[in-house]
């Protein structure tokens, strides 16, 4: 497919429904949900019906629709329906809680709030606090007095005139995790997805239209948007959705019903597999999938050599974000350099450079920039953010990497997280890469902390696989290990068992809890 010519008028909406139809796709199916099966011809029809009904609740071009969803057919709906009519949708994350609810509503300044019966709970105590709010649409069963999404729906005509839009016009816009501050609303446009997500889809997952994804990471986070919705959608693939939060003897049993092609999750996660493979000796039938991504925090090696010794898969770990649009950098097929988050995509152009803007040589460690025409237009009402980061033609990651002679990128951290140890920079991922290799751990951390002198030290929070138990010996053998391994002074003054890790609900940990 290749990044298209992108018209000076142009509807992403428009373009990720009716082309299929054109295409002669309107008989293949787009989404598995719960046994039942959606073609493209039906979605269409769906999202123009979900268009009709925003209007006649009296949405206009460029007004913000915020949703909180999970991964259901209605998500779908709302996000393409809006787009076509040149509204701006707005996913937010299902588990916050409701003063985030406040914050994302008043925000956007949404008129519209879309929401499942099952979260309803969570906005009623606050609504009042919701500036703009006019109209709340429940998608699900049991919400007496609000207007239901299947009945508005099913009264609206399939046949829409969409919004005039152009390929600059705002499009959807996403909020960061907020793992350091307040979220940010990440604003893209019409054409970005063109340019941001095709990289990652010919470079890695190589998607074709025969093909059937599944994704454990949820829609509302930029990497299962990327996967169970942009690439299905770019691509007229089809897609499983799961309304549920993941467990893994439930992804078994989907994977071995619905017979993905690719398979999408984070590290936490293959580990929670993992660990479930081990203790049960479970046998599962992953036949179906051919490609296997990693992405959101670095995958330790020994995650990607026990699960190819429990399925004979490999994990493409991969890198992206919710500024940059998606994946920018990622190992490929037949290219895998493990513990590395891999080269850089086709299509995106990057630099590492040091604090004062210029590039590093390699083998030295330097902050990512990078160029792409999908990175996001700016975040929303944040201007001194936007002019640190949106530079011109590019963007500050704000991400360091370490770039070997073949050119695969080695991460070693947010410039805010890089520890000062013996005068010396220190990237707790090195120490984190280290610790993982002993066989009692399960999963590690690492921040600065301070010692009896008020200098900064490593320390290292460590979960335990099964079959371990903390002890003053362990931890003394631990940091011994790491010793072994890297330079001494990097090794972890101290190390404190944790039974699990503070993580947000993207699955990223929290280090800032971490003290």
């Amino acid at each position: 497919m290749g990044i298209p010519q992108v018209p000076e008028q142009f509807n992403l909406g428009v373009y990720l429904t009716d082309t299929h139809i054109t295409a002669g796709r309107g008989n293949r199916t787009a989404v598995y949900y719960q046994g039942e099966t959606i073609t493209y011809a039906e979605l269409s029809r769906m999202v123009n019906r979900t268009g009709n009904v925003f209007r006649g609740l009296g949405i206009e071009i460029e007004n913000r629709v915020v949703f909180i969803l999970p991964d259901c057919p209605e998500f779908f709906y709302c996000f393409l329906g809006a787009m076509k009519i040149g509204a701006v949708p707005v996913a937010v994350n299902t588990l916050a809680l409701p003063k985030d609810y406040v914050y994302f509503l008043n925000d956007s300044r949404s008129k519209l709030l879309v929401i499942h019966d099952s979260l309803l709970s969570k906005i009623e105590p606050v609504i009042k606090e919701c500036k703009y709010l006019k109209n709340i649409v429940v998608v699900g069963e049991g919400a007496a007095g609000y207007p239901n999404f299947r009945e508005i729906t099913g009264k609206a005509s399939d046949q829409l005139v969409p919004g005039e839009t152009y390929k600059d016009d705002v499009a959807f816009w996403m909020y960061t995790s907020g793992t350091t501050g307040v979220p940010k609303g990440v604003v893209h446009l019409h054409h970005d997805m063109l340019h941001f997500i095709p990289p990652y889809c010919e470079n890695v997952t190589r998607i074709t239209e025969k093909d059937i994804v599944f994704t454990t990471s949820k829609m509302f986070f930029s990497y299962g948007r990327n996967n169970s919705f942009d690439a299905p959608l770019l691509y007229g693939a089809g897609v499983i959705l799961c309304p549920d939060w993941p467990d893994a003897n439930k992804v078994f049993d989907i994977i071995e019903k619905n017979k993905p092609t690719i398979f999408v999750s984070v590290p936490s996660f293959y580990a929670s597999m993992i660990r479930e493979l081990e203790k049960t000796g479970r046998k599962i039938d992953v036949s179906s999938i051919r490609t296997c991504t990693s992405s959101g925090e670095p995958l330790p090696k020994g995650l990607f050599e026990r699960w190819k010794a429990l399925t004979g898969l490999e994990i493409l770990d991969i890198l992206g974000s919710t500024d940059a649009g998606g994946p920018y950098l990622g190992n490929t097929p037949g290219n895998i350099r493990v513990g590395s988050s891999g080269r850089l995509l086709d299509g995106f152009e990057g630099k590492l450079v040091d604090p004062d803007g210029n590039e590093v040589p390699a083998g030295e460690i330097g902050t990512l920039w990078l160029k792409n025409d999908g990175t996001a237009y700016c975040y929303w009402n944040k201007h001194e953010r936007s002019k640190q980061v949106f530079c011109g033609e590019w963007f500050n990651t704000g991400d360091r990497f370490r770039k070997d002679s073949d050119g695969f990128m080695w991460y070693e951290g947010r410039e805010d997280e890089m520890l000062k140890v013996s005068g010396q920079w220190t990237s707790p991922l090195e120490i984190e890469a280290a610790l993982s290799q002993h066989p009692a751990v399960y999963e590690t951390a690492v921040i600065g902390a301070p010692d009896e002198n008020g200098l900064v030290r490593s320390k290292s929070f460590v979960v335990l696989r099964d079959g371990f138990a903390p002890s003053k010996e362990l931890e003394k053998e631990m940091i011994n290990f790491v010793r072994d391994r890297i330079a001494h002074f990097k090794a972890p003054r101290w190390i404190e068992f944790l039974k699990e890790m503070p993580r947000t609900v993207t699955g990223k940990i929290q280090r800032h809890k971490l003290h």
